[in-house]
C-alpha cells in the first residue's frame, strides 16, 4: 500500500509552485512602509513637548445682544492662571486628580492599555459611554497642543506626543504640567486659579471635600459648574470620588463622612456678564450642541434675541421694587418679555439680583435651610411655580373652542363639585374617603348669574372650575400643551383645582403662551439666538423656527377681546389698576395661589408679552396678591415698551352669525334659574340641548346650589344684574 503524502509537505510543494513566499513578502513590506508612511504623514509636524507651562492661544467666544454692539460675555475671554509649583499643590487634591482622572498613571507609560481595555468592558457591560481610557499625560497633551475633536489623526499624535513626554520627563513633573493646565470652568485654568475663583484660597489649603469637589469639575466644567443649574449634581460626584479615594486607600472612612458632611461654601462669581440669566441660558444651548471644546477654540460670535436697554430697564425696575416686596414679605422676582410676532425673548430676569447674597445668611438654595431669596436659581426659566389665575385665559380658551361664549350665564354660586358630598357644600369627605370640594372666591361671597366674560376678567373661582368641568381637563390640558407648556404632564393625577393654578409651570413658558394669544394663534418656541457666525463672519447656525398655528384666530381674538376689557374687570380691580394702560389696548391677568405663595402677572399688546412672577423661593407665603405684588412691576415694563412704539389695537372678533345653541350666547328665558348644564351636552355643546340633563352627574350638583343660592338670598332672578358685580377682590385658591 503506498504510502500517502504528508499534508505539510504539499503545502511546501504549493507554495515553491506558486511563487507565493514571496507574493506574501511583498505584500507584508508593502503593508509596513504604508503604515510607515500613515505614521509620519500624521506625527511628521507634531511640536516638541515642551513649555507645557506657557498659555495656549484662545480665540474667546462672544455672547452679543441684538444689535451685535454689547457684549453679553465673552466665554473664554478673560482666563485665569498662575503657575504653582508642584509642591504648592494639596496632596488631597493629588489624590482626588489620580482616583478621578488616571488611578494607574504612575504604573503606565503615557498609554495605560490595562485602563483602555476595562474602560471598554464596563462600557460593554452598561451599555453607555461612561469611561474613559484617557490619561493624564494624554490629557495634558489634548489641552496644551490637540482640540478634543475625536479622529483618527488626532489619537494617533496624541499617543505619539504621549509616548514621547513619558520618555523625557519625570512621572511628577508631568503631573505637575497637568495640573497647572487643565480648565475648570469659568476662565479658571489650573489647580491655583480655580481654587482661588471657587474658595478664594491658594490651591496648598484645600481642605479633603474642597479638592474632591475640583476635581468633580474636570470632565464637563460648564455642566458642573456650582453657579449653574446642576450644582446639585456636582456635590453628588464630590461624594462619588471621595469613595473611591476611600476604596483606593489615600483615606480613611472616617475621613470620608467627616468630608461628606463639610459644607461646600463657593465664592461669588467675579466675571464679568451682562443678563447673566439669559446668558447662563443660551450657555447652556451652546454648550449641550457644540460642547466646550468647540466654543473655547472656533471664537464663536453668537448674536442674541436680547433687547440691551429693555433688559437693563426690567433689571432696574425690579431692584426698585424690593424695598416695596419685602414689606409683604416677598424676597424674590423674575420676569420676561417676549415679541410674540417672532417669538424673540427681549428681555429676562430669573431672580430679582443674580449677584447678590442668599438671605437669609447661611442658608441652603435647596435642602431642609432653602432660601427665600435663592439668586442663582433662575426662576424665569428653571422654575416649575403654581401659576393659580393665570391659568385661567388657556381654560376658557378651551371653551371658547367648544362653543361656548363670552356671553355664556354661569353661576357664582357655592357649589360642591364632588356628587358624593353634601350639595350644600358642608361635607369634608363623602362616603369612600375622597375629599369633598366646594372652591370659593376670595371673599367668600357668591354674585349669582355672570357671564364668561365677567368670570373671567375679575378671576371668579367657581365659575372658572365650572368652565374646567364643561371642557374637560384632557382637551383643557391639550390646549396648553398646544400653546408649549411642557411641564403639565402629570395627566392622570390633576383635578377640577388644575384651572386654578394645580399644576406647576414655567414663567418663560406662559409668556410666550400668553403670546400665542398676541399673535392671534401663532406659536413661535421662545428663540434666544438670532444667528452664529465663526471668527471670519460664515454663518454656523441662524433661526429658522417655523411659525405653527396652533389656535384658531377667532378664538385668539376672543380672548384678547375679553383680557383687554377693562370696564369688565373694573368691579374687582377698579378702572384705574395696573392693569389698565389710558390710549392703549393691553390684555391682563393676574394669579395668586394658596396663601399668597405665588404672585403672578401676565399680559401683553400685539406686540409684546410680558410675564412678572413674585414670591420665595423656598414657598414661604407672602401677604399680598398677585395685583399687589407682580402687577406695579408689570406696568412699569409694559409701559417701558408701549411707549417706544406707536399704539396698535387688537383685531375684534368677528360676530357670531352662524346658528348656535341661544344657551351658548347667553339668552336665556327672563328669571331663568337653570344652570347652563339644563340647556347644554358638555360633550356636545353645539348640537341640540340634553333630552335628559340629570344624567349628567353634576347636573344635580350646580342646580341644587343655584336654588340653595336663590333661597338664602330671597332673591327674584329677574333683579339680578349680570352686568355689575362686588367690588371686592379675588384671589386664587389652591385646592385639594
Amino acid at each position: 500500500m503506498a504510502k500517502k503524502n504528508f499534508p505539510l509537505k504539499n503545502l511546501k510543494e504549493f507554495l515553491a509552485r506558486h511563487n507565493i513566499k514571496k507574493y506574501l513578502a511583498y505584500f507584508c513590506l508593502t503593508g509596513f512602509l504604508f503604515f510607515v508612511l500613515l505614521f509620519f504623514y500624521y506625527t511628521w509636524d507634531l511640536p516638541k513637548p515642551e513649555k507645557f507651562t506657557e498659555t495656549p492661544f484662545i480665540q474667546s467666544t462672544k455672547i452679543y445682544d441684538r444689535t451685535g454692539r454689547v457684549v453679553l460675555y465673552d466665554i473664554f475671554g478673560e482666563e485665569k492662571r498662575q503657575i504653582v509649583p508642584f509642591n504648592k499643590i494639596s496632596d488631597h487634591l493629588k489624590q482626588a486628580v489620580l482616583t478621578s482622572e488616571d488611578a494607574r498613571f504612575y504604573q503606565h507609560g503615557g498609554i495605560d492599555f490595562e485602563g483602555i481595555l476595562r474602560a471598554v468592558w464596563v462600557d460593554l457591560l452598561s451599555q453607555a459611554r461612561s469611561q474613559g481610557g484617557s490619561t493624564i499625560t494624554q490629557q495634558l497633551i489634548r489641552t496644551v497642543y490637540l482640540t478634543g475633536q475625536k479622529s483618527i489623526s488626532r489619537k494617533i499624535r496624541e499617543i505619539v506626543l504621549s509616548i514621547e513626554l513619558e520618555q523625557k520627563y519625570s512621572k511628577d513633573q508631568i503631573f505637575e504640567w497637568y495640573l497647572n493646565a487643565i480648565p475648570f470652568g469659568e476662565n479658571a485654568y489650573g489647580a491655583e486659579s480655580a481654587s482661588q475663583t471657587y474658595f478664594s484660597k491658594p490651591a496648598s489649603d484645600l481642605s479633603l471635600a474642597q479638592a474632591a469637589t475640583l476635581t468633580s469639575l474636570i470632565p464637563a466644567p460648564s455642566h458642573y459648574s456650582p453657579y449653574g443649574p446642576n450644582k446639585a449634581e456636582l456635590l453628588q460626584k464630590k461624594d462619588s470620588v471621595l469613595e473611591r479615594m476611600k476604596k483606593n486607600g489615600y483615606i480613611t472612612t472616617e475621613e470620608m463622612e467627616e468630608a461628606k458632611k463639610e459644607k461646600i461654601v463657593f465664592s461669588e462669581t467675579t466675571n464679568s456678564i451682562k443678563a447673566p440669566d439669559f446668558v447662563l441660558y443660551i450657555k447652556k444651548y451652546l454648550d449641550d450642541k457644540y460642547g466646550e471644546d468647540y466654543l473655547r477654540e472656533r471664537g464663536l460670535r453668537i448674536y442674541s434675541t436680547l433687547d440691551w436697554d429693555l433688559q437693563q430697564y426690567m433689571e432696574k425696575t425690579i431692584k426698585e421694587s424690593d424695598k416695596s416686596l419685602k414689606s409683604k414679605n416677598a424676597n424674590n422676582a423674575a420676569a420676561a418679555a417676549i415679541n410674540p410676532k417672532t417669538g424673540e425673548i427681549l428681555a429676562l430676569v430669573g431672580s430679582k439680583d443674580y449677584f447678590a447674597k442668599p438671605y437669609p445668611e447661611g442658608c441652603d438654595e435647596k435642602g431642609p435651610n432653602a432660601c427665600l431669596f435663592a439668586p442663582k436659581y433662575d426662576v424665569a426659566t428653571m422654575g416649575k411655580r403654581q401659576p393659580g389665575s393665570s391659568f385661567k385665559p388657556i381654560v376658557y380658551a378651551t371653551a371658547f373652542k367648544k362653543g361656548f361664549t363670552p356671553n355664556t350665564i354661569l353661576w357664582d354660586v357655592n357649589t360642591e363639585f364632588n356628587p358624593n358630598c353634601p350639595p350644600d357644600g358642608t361635607g369634608i369627605t363623602d362616603q369612600y374617603g375622597l375629599k369633598c370640594y366646594s372652591p370659593q372666591d376670595y371673599d367668600g361671597g357668591n354674585r349669582g348669574p355672570v357671564t364668561m366674560r365677567q368670570a373671567l376678567d375679575q378671576s371668579l373661582n367657581i365659575p372658572a372650575v365650572e368652565t374646567l368641568y364643561l371642557t374637560g381637563i384632557y382637551d383643557s390640558l391639550q390646549t396648553a400643551r398646544d400653546l408649549g407648556i411642557t411641564t403639565l404632564t402629570d395627566i392622570n393625577n390633576y383635578g377640577l383645582s388644575l384651572v386654578l393654578g394645580g399644576g406647576d409651570v414655567n414663567l418663560l413658558e406662559m409668556t410666550s403662551a400668553y403670546g400665542v394669544f398676541a399673535a392671534e394663534g401663532i406659536y413661535i418656541p421662545p428663540i434666544s439666538i438670532l444667528k452664529i457666525t465663526d471668527s471670519d463672519g460664515n454663518i454656523i447656525e441662524e433661526n429658522k423656527k417655523q411659525p405653527t398655528k396652533v389656535l384658531d384666530t377667532q378664538i385668539a381674538r376672543t380672548v384678547n377681546n375679553v383680557l383687554s376689557d377693562n370696564n369688565a374687570r373694573a368691579p374687582i380691580f377698579g378702572f384705574n389698576s395696573p392693569l389698565y394702560f389710558p390710549n392703549y389696548q393691553v390684555a391682563a391677568k393676574t394669579g395668586t395661589t394658596q396663601n399668597f405663595v405665588d404672585g403672578w402677572t401676565m399680559g401683553y399688546a400685539p406686540s409684546i408679552a410680558v410675564g412678572v412672577w413674585v414670591g420665595n423661593n423656598n414657598n414661604v407665603p407672602t401677604r399680598d396678591e398677585g395685583i399687589g405684588l407682580a402687577a406695579p412691576i408689570w406696568h412699569k415694563i409694559m409701559e417701558k415698551v408701549l411707549l417706544s412704539q406707536p399704539a396698535e389695537n387688537f383685531n375684534p372678533p368677528e360676530p357670531i352669525t352662524t346658528g348656535r345653541n341661544p344657551a351658548l350666547l347667553g339668552q336665556l328665558p327672563t328669571g331663568d334659574t337653570n344652570t347652563i348644564l339644563y340647556y347644554v351636552d358638555k360633550n356636545n355643546p353645539l348640537g341640540s340641548s340634553p333630552q335628559n340633563p340629570a344624567s349628567d352627574p353634576q347636573y344635580f350638583m350646580w342646580q341644587a346650589a343655584i336654588n340653595n343660592w336663590l333661597s338664602k338670598n330671597n332673591t327674584a332672578l329677574n333683579s339680578i344684574d349680570t352686568a355689575s358685580n362686588s367690588t371686592n377682590k379675588t384671589v386664587d385658591v389652591k385646592l385639594p
